[in-house]
């Protein structure tokens, strides 16, 4: 079993989507079973009184428009460095991510298991952009998609 962490600031945004995306393209190409898949954010901003906030609405909006269910009980959790080694893949969606991933898990995005999501797709190195800022879910929905078919790719899964 392959276990995919996505990684986002507050994961509110673009992790919790990268987490339904990818299980929604697991279930279509029929491979249940062969992947374990969650998301986590970096900061504790969507974290209170040790319960995490639900998914943004305009991100859980963006998801229902493509036609994604299931993330409906998602809460925000934070990172942790138990993470790093439960996870066989940590996919962070920006370089802010990545560092804090790196300095949370005590682990160097160089030794190839903490990567960005984008570096999947033939733009490797670039950013999804936060939606919370841009109020753009629709590019950071496409991008993230992309991304998603990309590592699903390169696992040799499509």
């Amino acid at each position: 079993m392959i276990k995919i962490l996505f990684v986002c600031h507050g994961n509110i945004c673009r992790s919790p989507i990268a987490e339904f995306v990818m299980k929604d393209l697991v279930k279509k190409n029929n491979l249940d079973g062969l992947f374990y898949i969650e998301s986590a954010a970096t900061s504790t901003e969507e974290i209170w009184n040790g319960v995490g906030n639900p998914v943004y609405p305009p991100a859980a909006q963006v998801l229902r428009q493509h036609g994604i269910r299931g993330f409906e009980q998602k809460r925000a959790r934070q990172l942790s460095r138990a993470d790093y080694e439960r996870f066989d893949l940590l996919i962070g969606m920006d370089r802010a991510n990545l560092r804090n991933m790196e300095r949370m898990c005590g682990h160097s995005p160089r030794e190839g298991k903490i990567r960005l999501l984008l570096d999947y797709t033939d733009r490797a190195g670039h950013e999804v952009s936060d939606p919370w800022y841009t109020r753009d879910f629709e590019t950071a929905y496409r991008d993230i998609e992309e991304g998603c078919l990309g590592l699903l790719r390169e696992l040799g899964y499509a």
